[in-house]
């Protein structure tokens, strides 16, 4: 694939580029990445919330934040993340509580005491009266079946979820959480709007970015492609992603991470020999003294393709 220069990753390099911690680049871009759902499309019925441009003020601090973490770490709390949803989660509650907007981060709902019904992600303030509910969620999906337009043929990578799959869970449980007796209870105050927040990357097969209905066309995206076709990739520097490095692209010292092609497939082809899991890897150039993301991808399995058919003939049924 190309290395366009009008790419997310080109813009978000020359607006963050000065920001160097990967926790406040990560928050950076949660507040500033394109939302991925179109929030005037139809079929979201007006319940996609959206954060709005990032404010001067808001860039400021993003800036300050870089130089003094302090605050930022303890509301981490030192601790190392694996699930990629918690991180995120907890970078917006930071935000949200840093802009005098947080009531409630994690509210869990239960009718009995292992008997949980649900959980609010954030209840934010709404005027001096009443709480508005935000079901937030960081995706990533592979689109399954070329140009089909259904958001059940955006797929994550390890098959077992779905971009209909989770709005359906949304809008028809989580949103709905704020009417159950049992929430009401616990509620401070009555929420008069519930919405999802929903950021993320798409990744299209090679060569083929289709528009789709419902999707802001803006959003980040990427390319996957099997491990066999690989050697189609451009790019000469590569970098595999851990998940907690899946959401802002990558800028840093140049490091001993860094693969050759040659080695980006030696590497991938032992992992495949035990694991299904499809791979986020970036492809990088040098910047100065830095290297810096100009696209990035999953290589999935040689067998992904047939096994994502088997899942849905499976669901189909």
């Amino acid at each position: 694939m190309s290395h366009a220069t009008d790419t997310y990753q080109a813009t978000f390099h020359r607006r963050w580029g000065h920001l160097r911690r990967a926790p406040v680049r990560a928050l950076a871009w949660l507040l500033d990445s394109p939302d991925l759902l179109d929030v005037d499309a139809p079929a979201w019925a007006g319940r996609i919330a959206a954060l709005g441009p990032v404010t001067p003020d808001v860039a400021d601090w993003l800036a300050q934040l870089d130089q003094d973490p302090a605050r930022l770490e303890a509301a981490l709390g030192g601790k190392t993340y694996t699930r990629l949803g918690l991180y995120a989660e907890k970078l917006m509650a930071f935000y949200f509580a840093e802009q005098g907007r947080l009531v409630r981060h994690g509210l869990q709902v239960r009718a009995a005491r292992n008997d949980t019904i649900g959980e609010f992600d954030f209840l934010l303030a709404r005027g001096p009266d009443a709480l508005t509910h935000i079901e937030f969620a960081t995706k990533f999906y592979l689109l399954d079946g070329g140009g089909s337009n259904e958001f059940d043929a955006l797929v994550g990578p390890n098959l077992a979820d779905s971009l209909g799959v989770k709005m359906r869970k949304v809008f028809e449980r989580q949103l709905a959480l704020g009417e159950h007796p049992a929430a009401q209870a616990l509620l401070p105050l009555p929420v008069t709007e519930a919405q999802a927040l929903v950021k993320g990357w798409l990744f299209y097969p090679s060569g083929s970015w289709p528009a789709m209905q419902g999707i802001t066309a803006a959003h980040c995206r990427g390319f996957w492609c099997p491990l066999d076709e690989l050697d189609a990739v451009a790019g000469e520097d590569f970098l595999i992603l851990p998940k907690l490095e899946w959401l802002a692209p990558f800028r840093g010292q140049p490091t001993d991470r860094l693969l050759t092609r040659a080695q980006l497939s030696a590497t991938l082809a032992q992992t495949f020999d035990t694991s299904s899991t499809p791979v986020m890897v970036a492809i990088l150039r040098r910047q100065d003294d830095l290297t810096e993301e100009v696209e990035r991808g999953f290589i999935v399995p040689n067998d992904w393709r047939t096994r994502a058919a088997q899942v849905r003939m499976v669901k189909s049924l």
